[in-house]
């Protein structure tokens, strides 16, 4: 098992490269400006549109069941904590911009099953199948993450947390940027580091 999470973490490193330089093509939204506005369907086809949480702070995690790193945060329950602990404060959006055609796509129901059973079934989620949202983003992983906050404007871009691996056990040691962050902004304080380098899998673009 070890041997083939390490084969699939050294794909997903290979592939993030060219996922740096897809994103790049559309040019990174910038900390303190607004973030760009979106619309889509979630896993039950109901439109769920940014701007209608305006006046909320709203954390973006772009999403993938197929990928080790995803794996991590949910199976060592780092994600589904921080989504519950936050539930009263925060709109959490999970977004996955996986082409219909690659090996990880799922379906509706595949995507509800997975997270209900990493226990984040409350967090809405949203398919972005044709890359839109992602590109105007620029999301290049997953885990990418982005914190919007009550004016709507972008605070924190990067990555989830500070050990970039695929092993569980490396939660407890790690930094979570998006918790400090969040903890801070509750606090009424600045945001200590609001861009990091994202680690993770490449976004599955068509």
């Amino acid at each position: 098992m070890e041997a083939l999470i390490k084969v699939k973490v050294a794909h997903a490193l290979a592939g993030l490269t060219l996922a740096a330089m897809a994103a790049g093509a559309c040019a990174a939204p910038a900390i303190g400006q607004a973030a760009p506005n979106f619309s889509l369907k979630d896993l039950n086809g109901k439109t769920v549109q940014l701007a209608d949480y305006r006046g909320k702070t709203v954390v973006l995690e772009w999403h993938n069941p197929g990928c080790p790193f995803v794996q991590k945060h949910y199976d060592g329950g780092n994600m589904p904590k921080l989504q519950h602990k936050v539930a009263n404060e925060v709109v959490w959006l999970a977004i996955n911009s996986t082409h219909v055609n690659h090996a990880d796509h799922r379906d509706a129901a595949g995507y509800a099953k997975y997270m209900k059973e990493k226990g984040a079934q409350t967090v809405p989620y949203l398919l972005d199948a044709d890359g839109k949202v992602g590109t105007a983003y620029a999301a290049r992983t997953t885990p990418h993450m982005y914190i919007i906050d009550k004016a709507g404007q972008l605070v924190y871009a990067g990555a989830i947390d500070s050990i970039r691996s695929a092993n569980p056990a490396d939660i407890p040691k790690a930094t979570n940027y998006v918790a400090v962050a969040l903890d801070e902004m509750k606090s009424g304080k600045p945001i200590s580091q609001s861009s990091t380098t994202p680690y993770g899998c490449s976004v599955k673009y068509k």
